[in-house]
């Protein structure tokens, strides 16, 4: 398990109206996208190369996610191979007004897997 001390704040960002389903929660797929920027985002701190993603493992929605929430991506190396990395993201939702409480959003893995100019996997 990640502490605070060990992981990175990949992306930070408040979700807007314009993210929502029609029952007034964030779509899964949006969280999806920013998950997948946040481990692009960390793979390029580890060496600086054209990532592409391999793997998303997988992503269990532990609570959902509305409009104004406070939605943060923190990464953490996992794994380093010769031509990939794998990332642990773990998503949390600052919500409330007068009081903030933190709420766990998911957890996934990401492979992602640096290429050249041809998309061919290359040493990192």
């Amino acid at each position: 398990m990640t502490t605070p001390e060990t992981r990175n704040l990949a992306i930070r960002t408040v979700m807007m109206p314009r993210d929502t389903n029609h029952l007034g929660s964030i779509f899964g797929g949006h969280i999806l996208s920013l998950l997948d920027l946040a481990a692009g985002q960390h793979a390029r701190t580890v060496a600086m190369k054209k990532y592409l993603t391999k793997v998303m493992k997988e992503v269990n929605f532990i609570a959902p996610v509305f409009v104004g929430d406070i939605v943060s991506f923190y990464t953490t190396t996992v794994k380093k191979g010769r031509t990939s990395i794998t990332i642990k993201v773990d998503v949390e939702a600052l919500r409330g007004v007068d009081t903030a409480q933190t709420i766990q959003v998911t957890t996934a893995e990401v492979v992602m897997v640096a290429v050249n100019d041809k998309n061919e996997p290359i040493t990192i």
